[in-house]
């Protein structure tokens, strides 16, 4: 128990002596009732028992819905009509490689990161999870697998270590409904047989986890909450100055630092400079308005690029996996969305802007190697243009672009065959994806020989083959 005391020593009329200022007490759901000094010692213990956990985070930029792999990085121009890229092509900076003409930005950053064009989901449907799983035994995400491993807060800053990110989170007020495509979005925090200690966190929900980040005085307790943040502030001031908390062993002083700066400030994009959120901003793209008029799109928004500019700073305040989502990828062209592939003049720019701006802030901040990004859907579109002028599903082939994580970068990887039906080289699949985001976030040999990690956990995370060219 963190206790914050002043100097006077009557009680009020319930019985509390004034010197308990403010006492913190136990995360029940979260820790089982250990107080939160306690729960900084038990993540500590563990940490030093030898889990090969890197000094590494994960952005998963899941495009939801099936983006186009032709029009995203493989435009196919030399194919027939029906089947080249409806935006034409844009050239990057490896000579004799083209993206989608909706993408010049990434284009130009083409040799900071790689792109996999023999990647297929192998899945045709609006299922998250058999993406985000690979389908292992266990039938748990990859957020929830890192999870299992690292626990389910960081022990240096308290924050959730998977953490779901999504338009809500910027604009708690949003209205976004629910649709089809939307309908796997819940498999997002689900975290199969590992229980539901493994669910991500969504900021833009509630639950224990928010409150326990957040400071909670019993009014009884204090005569204005004015007090009592002024209090807390000149505590603060005085510890800093007299160094009054030298002889509090270092997991109480963990815990002080943690309520008194505001965990959940990590969230708040007003903390940060506004040349910087400027930068991600893609609201000028589009209105929401435009574009959730069409049915498949009514989760769309704008907000992408602040989605982005968030998981970047939680992955500077130790949220080790951090999903976004980024909803509205279905291009029937069908009526639910407009004509000719029409969805992708919103999505493809704001994706291009938002993921350079994320690759251009992490390269300036020097945390290339300490953060890997991953940008992809539950499956791509079919080769063909339908009679509507769009496409329709397809798991042959899936868009993948990779980014630092101590990974080999400025690459194209693979090819697709002559009509972007089938890879031409060898296949990659979400297995493969899974075993290269582990072997990025840990030290694969070390975590086999850890007895405290159960078998089952160990073997789907050590178990497969990454994708070679990137290891």
């Amino acid at each position: 128990m963190l206790s914050l005391t002043d100097g006077r020593s009557d009680r009020n009329c319930e019985g509390f002596s004034r010197r308990d200022f403010l006492r913190i007490g136990a995360l029940p759901a979260l820790a089982g009732g250990l107080t939160l000094s306690d729960l900084f010692a038990v993540k500590a213990r563990a940490a030093e028992s030898g889990i090969a956990v890197k000094d590494r985070s994960i952005v998963y930029l899941f495009l939801q819905g099936g983006p186009p792999h032709i029009e995203c990085f493989d435009p196919k121009m030399t194919a027939p009509l029906e089947i080249r890229s409806i935006f034409g092509e844009v050239p990057t900076v490896h000579p004799g490689i083209t993206f989608g003409g909706t993408f010049p930005k990434l284009a130009k950053l083409a040799h900071k990161f790689s792109i996999v064009r023999s990647y297929g989901s192998k899945n045709s449907g609006h299922t998250y999870r058999e993406v985000a799983s690979a389908r292992n035994p266990l039938k748990a995400t990859m957020s929830s697998l890192y999870a299992r491993i690292v626990g389910i807060s960081n022990p240096q800053t308290a924050l959730p270590t998977n953490v779901l990110i999504k338009p809500e989170a910027l604009e708690p007020g949003l209205k976004l409904g629910h649709n089809f495509e939307t309908g796997a979005l819940p498999t997002l925090t689900d975290p199969g047989s590992l229980g539901d200690a493994y669910r991500a966190f969504d900021p833009a929900g509630g639950g224990t986890v928010k409150e326990n980040m957040e400071l909670r005085i019993a009014q009884s307790r204090f005569d204005d909450r004015c007090e009592l943040l002024t209090r807390l502030d000149k505590i603060r001031r005085t510890a800093d100055e007299t160094d009054v908390l030298s002889n509090v062993d270092r997991y109480r002083r963990q815990a002080f630092d943690v309520i008194t700066s505001g965990a959940s400030k990590a969230f708040d994009l007003s903390t940060e400079d506004p040349r910087v959120i400027a930068r991600y901003d893609t609201s000028h793209l589009f209105t929401n308005k435009e574009v959730q008029r069409w049915g498949d799109m009514r989760r769309s928004t704008n907000l992408l690029g602040k989605q982005m500019l968030m998981a970047r700073r939680l992955c500077e305040a130790g949220c080790g996996f951090v999903t976004v989502s980024d909803c509205g990828w279905d291009f029937h062209s069908n009526g639910n969305s407009p004509k000719g592939l029409g969805g992708m003049k919103w999505l493809g720019p704001q994706v291009d802007h938002a993921v350079a701006a994320f690759i251009e802030d992490v390269e300036e901040r020097g945390l290339q190697d300490k953060i890997l990004l991953v940008v992809t859907g539950e499956m791509g579109r079919t080769p063909r243009i339908n009679g509507n002028g769009g496409r329709d599903h397809y798991g042959e082939l899936t868009p993948l672009l990779v980014y630092g994580g101590g990974l080999k970068m400025g690459q194209v990887i693979g090819r697709s065959d002559r009509n972007a039906t089938k890879p031409a080289t060898r296949r990659y699949e979400p297995k493969h994806l899974l075993s290269t985001i582990m072997h990025s976030l840990f030290d694969l040999g070390e975590l086999r020989v850890d007895p405290q990690m159960p078998p089952d956990v160990i073997d789907v995370v050590t178990g497969g083959e990454p994708i070679h060219e990137l290891i």
